[in-house]
């Protein structure tokens, strides 16, 4: 039976690796070559990685792919995407050429606020609440000034700070809600240490405030933490053309592809099953360039979804139309992303693919990512409503399959000059992978 360990944390990677391998692999041998075979050769790099993190015993590392030929705002960009699923890459880089010749993409960041909360309990008259709180407003930035002073320097720093009285949904529960302009930094270390700031003041104020009774003075904070609810840290990305440039099928006209594109539109917009997987789509592209860039994609994940319910449905982030024989396309969304601090200048990849995009900065890294879930939208959809999706993705998909089943590189070129014309699936390609070797 395997025991419980203490001080794990302070045992050597190596003495880490020989007792999870002793205990939890089946082949203690095998679980540390390949934890070993993970390990960058160059040890400094290394150390870079294990101090990123706690208790590290390996790297698992991503495929990092380049998208190119994406024309936004009139500027060429290759796009790199980091992400582990087949198809991805090739369908943005698809979807860029294809709009490379028909104006490229616009985008247009709408806001860049951010939001941090002090959540607290006071039990007693909110009126005074009020006016106690007209009182602290300017007592909060007084006190906050030492953490703001560089980022004001930058143009960020606190845009507002309201009160909000949240007793209808919880007994004597209020916030103090903050919003921020953060310029190219995420923010997120900068705002949580204005916001435990404003809980200190706020207790302290409350505390020798004349117009609160003793009941009310011990008034409780119960956290104080940013949100990743960003909905006025919006961006919109969009393509347009004429609808009798929309050739994408030699079976359907543009006319009939442009109202197919807009109908399965209209079905992500009003049916949150097939929403779900839609924005899925949209999130290959969004994610594999948050993670190539260093930046959050746990916290982008929640603050979009979040976004695309925010009318208490879940929805497409997309939108598609035809007016006037003109075919759009849009997607608008929240990001809160970084450019500096962070992975952003310590992580070698991170640096050298923000250098490979120009070294933007975070409005324009915006943009980039708004785009690139944009197109892997666009490739989406335009493949459901002509080919079908899985015609293109088991293509892709067909040398993950080869390695699983073992197949050699000899065994390889034959098998993807079959499946050129016949239809992939697993049991198909285990078929014909025992058939020649027969």
């Amino acid at each position: 039976m395997i025991q419980p360990i203490s001080g794990f944390s302070k045992l050597s990677k190596e003495e880490k690796i020989d007792w999870v391998a002793s205990n939890y692999a089946q082949n203690k041998e095998q679980a540390k070559k390949i934890l070993s075979t993970y390990w960058n050769t160059d040890s400094s790099v290394q150390q870079l990685h294990d101090e990123f993190i706690e208790n590290t015993i390996s790297n698992l590392y991503l495929p990092l792919g380049i998208a190119p030929n994406f024309l936004i705002n009139e500027q060429l960009y290759l796009i790199p995407m980091a992400i582990e699923e087949s198809s991805v890459v090739a369908a943005a880089s698809k979807a860029a050429k294809f709009w490379l010749d028909r104006g490229g993409f616009k985008a247009k960041v709408l806001g860049t606020e951010k939001v941090g909360q002090v959540h607290f309990i006071f039990k007693g008259e909110s009126q005074k609440l009020k006016s106690f709180f007209t009182y602290l407003k300017p007592i909060l930035l007084a006190d906050s000034a030492p953490l703001t002073t560089s980022m004001e320097k930058r143009g960020g720093g606190i845009s507002d700070i309201v009160l909000k009285d949240k007793t209808a949904q919880m007994p004597n529960y209020f916030q103090l809600h903050a919003t921020f302009e953060t310029k190219d930094a995420m923010g997120a270390n900068f705002i949580n240490s204005c916001l435990e700031q404003f809980a200190d003041t706020l207790k302290r104020e409350a505390s020798s405030y004349a117009h609160f009774t003793e009941q009310e003075k011990p008034l409780e904070v119960i956290m104080s933490i940013l949100s990743n609810y960003v909905p006025n840290c919006v961006v919109r990305a969009e393509v347009s053309c004429p609808v009798s440039e929309l050739v994408l099928s030699k079976e359907l006209t543009p006319e009939h592809t442009a109202e197919k594109i807009v109908q399965a539109v209209k079905i992500a917009q009003i049916e949150p099953y097939r929403a779900v997987t839609h924005n899925k789509g949209i999130m290959n592209g969004i994610d594999a360039v948050v993670l190539a860039t260093g930046n959050d994609f746990r916290a982008v994940e929640a603050g979009i979804h979040a976004y695309a319910a925010r009318d208490g449905q879940y929805r497409s982030l997309t939108n598609a139309t035809v007016e006037n024989g003109i075919f759009r396309f849009w997607i608008e969304l929240p990001l809160a992303l970084g450019t500096v601090g962070g992975l952003t200048k310590l992580h070698p990849l991170v640096k050298l693919n923000l250098e490979l995009l120009n070294n933007p900065s975070s409005e324009e890294l915006m943009q980039i990512i708004a785009v690139a879930g944009l197109a892997q939208n666009f490739a989406a959809v335009s493949s459901l409503v002509t080919t079908g999706i899985q015609k293109g993705h088991m293509k892709m998909h067909l040398l993950n399959i080869l390695n699983q089943l073992g197949a050699n590189e000899l065994e390889k070129p034959k098998l993807v000059e079959y499946f050129k014309t016949n239809t992939i699936s697993h049991h198909e390609v285990e078929l014909q992978l025992k058939k020649l070797r027969d």
